[in-house]
């Protein structure tokens, strides 16, 4: 298979839902019950977060905190990794498996137009599928990749959020933190 033979916006399906940092889990858990989905993108203007069944699982029932009093910014993953809709579907592949994610949100000019999902890539051909199912497995993240890589979400260092996020030093943190980093 030619790595020109599908680019991501043929694969990923379009509006994918949303729900703000504000809103609560219970919220979010409605609107993917509603989708018959399993996860939700975390939008404040620019997308900052993910949250999946598996979150909820494990940060909410598990915990045994009640859903309509949890905020979806307390338990989203964060920062998400993006791609956009003009690159090769097997390089958007090779991302999700490189930092071992199974969701990636689509972004173009700035906006949220679509998510591209393990699922997606496996009705698309078997053969992207196999080459998913082959860089999933890698253990060892790439470093050189993710210094290169520009997040949203939550910088560690002072927790504001951000659409644009490095990598420094193993944490992701904000322009400002980086600037600050620059005069210490």
């Amino acid at each position: 298979m030619s790595r020109g033979s599908f680019l991501v916006r043929e694969a990923m399906k379009m509006n994918p839902v949303t729900v703000g940092p504000e809103a609560t889990v219970m919220h979010a858990a409605q609107r993917m019950k509603e989708k018959k989905i399993g996860n939700c993108i975390v939008v404040d203007k620019k997308p900052i977060g993910i949250i999946t069944e598996s979150d909820i699982l494990k940060k909410v029932v598990a915990l045994d905190l009640k859903a309509s009093e949890v905020k979806v910014k307390d338990i989203m993953t964060s920062p998400i990794i993006i791609t956009d809709p003009n690159i090769y579907l097997e390089e958007a592949i090779k991302m999700m498996g490189k930092c071992n994610i199974r969701r990636l949100p689509v972004v173009e000019n700035g906006q949220l137009i679509g998510i591209l999902t393990q699922r997606d890539v496996s009705r698309m051909s078997p053969v992207m599928h196999e080459i998913s199912r082959e860089w999933y497995n890698i253990s060892r993240k790439d470093e050189a990749f993710l210094r290169s890589q520009v997040f949203s979400g939550k910088c560690e260092d002072c927790g504001a959020l951000s659409t644009n996020l490095r990598t420094i030093e193993g944490r992701l943190i904000c322009e400002d933190c980086i600037d600050a980093l620059k005069y210490e």
